[in-house]
């Protein structure tokens, strides 16, 4: 369940403050689960999915177990996950490492030295002629976070080195000795006796706590607030983090995960059984975040380049459009100098005729090649006008070609604004991959990489089953498969999903239509509209003409209502397949 408290209103202000889950104390706990967890276990693989994040596969008595290592500075971590990443062709050198160090050895020990955000796991590894304990440290420090093997207190590899040549302030690299870093001038929070000499006669808020005691940020600092007051005693803190008050959750900021914590007095909050579960609930959505809006940025940034191309190509044809203007006149002054062929001087510059063609009648001077004789201007004037006659027709081809690839990609574009999650994109990147904007990700040799088909959006009103597409392929399915007698619904002179209501004989109702234009008007470019006009008609009515893009139709017989844009999630059900 999730649960709703009040914030204390100096708790309010500190909440824009960058806050970091993962500090010593929340580390503290982690690390302890982990060791029940973990000890015993034996490492079967190992995976280094990207340059900062590593995967180790360990086999336990209750079954395989997935132990995630991040050294990202926005969401370093060290928890257990779930599901499987896709690993590079060639594993790093980092991994090869620890492959070779690793692979096979059974865990001592999870332990956290000092009280610092690093977790030491100990490692019994036996080979054919060696047997050694090895300790990997991944320190969970932020932008300085790292995963470093040590044995026998020297360093056999990291995953980020650093040399005092390069500035740092710790030496990190092969054969080095390995050294905790330096510890904060801070107090301990176990030490109740330095603890209180360091709060006399301060205000003993969320700010004081997380600057001036070990191993606490400023999101615990502020539950230590919430649960205590501003007037906490060096007693209160020190029970505090003995973990007295401990209770895993999630915490909620606007509706969506915003954090997890070992012990929360404050806010929305989903509890969980073990701080492990809460921590592989929130980091599964931080990780299926961040996956959705890398993919969005991916197809986005290939959009918005054909979509530049698109728009430089139609300037430019209108451009040429523009100088062919003229192309009458052209004509017209052929026309006139053949008309007035016995007139006109051999060796003249320029003559002036009456324009017969206009009304008004009025004079025309037309310049001509003193070079050339009367009868070879006006062919010249006939050449230049089939010329720009020909390059009028060639560019108006294009024009329309360009505004229907426009058009296209503008309709990808609004089904890429409109997406929910990562099923959106499924086909939308087979179709950047098919227009070439994209490249196609390597299928295993032998096969052809096949792109599954994703379900349709699904609702349930009144009995009837509204469905709506998720893109250009989606709909083009969408509208095929329904039956003549279903209800067909698209936004007027706006991209949209196309949105079906299958009537299966039924008359449907006018409060059915409404909320279904109103689903089709949310997943639209209108959908910061007040009221957007859809069209709404029988499937009979609705044909793709023959070469259009994939998704395009036309429609006839149809009405048109106003919807307010509504996404309706309580009328959405569980999705199925198509």
């Amino acid at each position: 369940m999730v649960y709703n408290c009040i914030v204390p209103e100096t708790a309010q202000t500190i909440l824009k403050v960058n806050l970091m889950p993962q500090d010593a104390f929340t580390l503290k706990y982690v690390i302890k689960e982990l060791d029940e967890k973990l000890r015993g276990g034996k490492v079967s693989r190992i995976n280094q999915p990207a340059k900062d994040e590593l995967t180790l596969f360990i086999y336990t008595a209750n079954g395989t177990v997935k132990l995630e290592i991040c050294a990202h500075a926005q969401n370093c971590r060290i928890n257990l996950a779930e599901g499987d990443k896709h690993s590079p062709k060639e594993a790093q050198a980092f991994c090869m490492l620890l492959r070779k160090h690793l692979q096979n050895a059974q865990i001592l020990s999870v332990t956290q030295p000092r009280f610092e955000r690093i977790a030491a796991i100990k490692f019994d590894c036996a080979g054919d002629f060696e047997r050694a304990e090895r300790v990997l440290y991944c320190e969970i420090m932020g932008k300085y976070s790292n995963v470093i093997l040590v044995e026998n207190g020297k360093i056999l590899g990291a995953m980020k080195t650093a040399t005092l040549e390069s500035g740092a302030k710790r030496i990190l690299f092969t054969g080095a000795a390995y050294e905790l870093p330096a510890p904060q001038e801070k107090t301990d929070p176990t030490d109740t006796a330095a603890l209180a000499a360091a709060m006399q006669g301060r205000r003993c808020d969320a700010d004081f706590i997380a600057n001036n005691v070990t191993g606490i940020c400023y999101s615990t600092a502020l539950d230590i607030e919430a649960a205590f007051g501003d007037d906490a005693t060096a007693e209160d803190i020190a029970r505090y983090v003995s973990g007295e008050f401990l209770s895993p959750c999630v915490t909620y900021k606007k509706g969506a995960p915003d954090d997890f914590k070992a012990c929360c007095f404050y806010g929305e909050k989903k509890s969980y059984p073990t701080l492990l579960q809460a921590q592989t609930a929130y980091y599964a959505y931080v990780c299926a975040k961040k996956a959705f809006e890398d993919k969005k940025r991916r197809l986005d940034g290939a959009l918005r380049t054909a979509e530049k191309k698109c728009e430089k190509r139609l300037g430019i044809i209108l451009t040429r459009l523009e100088e062919c203007k003229d192309m009458e006149s052209v004509k017209l002054k052929g026309e006139l100098i053949t008309a007035n062929i016995y007139a006109i001087e051999r060796g003249a510059s320029k003559f002036t005729a009456v324009n017969y063609y206009d009304e008004n009648s009025p004079e025309i001077t037309i310049q001509l090649d003193s070079r050339l004789t009367p009868a070879q201007n006006a062919q010249k004037y006939y050449k230049r006008y089939a010329k720009l006659k020909r390059t009028v027709a060639a560019l108006s081809v294009q024009k329309k070609d360009t505004e229907e690839e426009k058009a296209y990609l503008e309709s990808i574009r609004c089904q890429l604004e409109a997406a929910d999650d990562m099923r959106d994109f499924e086909e939308a990147e087979t179709e950047l991959t098919a227009l070439g904007l994209i490249k196609a990700e390597n299928a295993p040799k032998g096969k052809k990489r096949q792109t599954p088909a994703a379900p349709f959006r699904r609702y349930e009103y009144m009995g009837f089953t509204i469905i709506a597409g998720r893109n250009n392929m989606q709909n083009e399915r969408l509208t095929k498969g329904l039956a003549p007698a279903d209800m067909w619904l698209h936004t007027q002179k706006y991209h949209s999903s196309h949105v079906g209501i299958l009537a299966e004989g039924r008359q449907v109702p006018e409060e059915v239509i409404k909320v279904a234009a109103e689903i089709c008007a949310w997943y639209s470019q209108a959908r910061d509209g007040a009221k957007v006009p859809v069209d709404y008609t029988l499937k009979k009515f609705v044909k793709k003409p023959s070469g259009a893009k994939t998704g395009f139709v036309v429609y006839t017989d149809y009405s048109t209502a106003l919807a307010t844009p509504d996404r309706h999630p309580e009328l959405a059900v569980s999705d199925g397949a198509d």
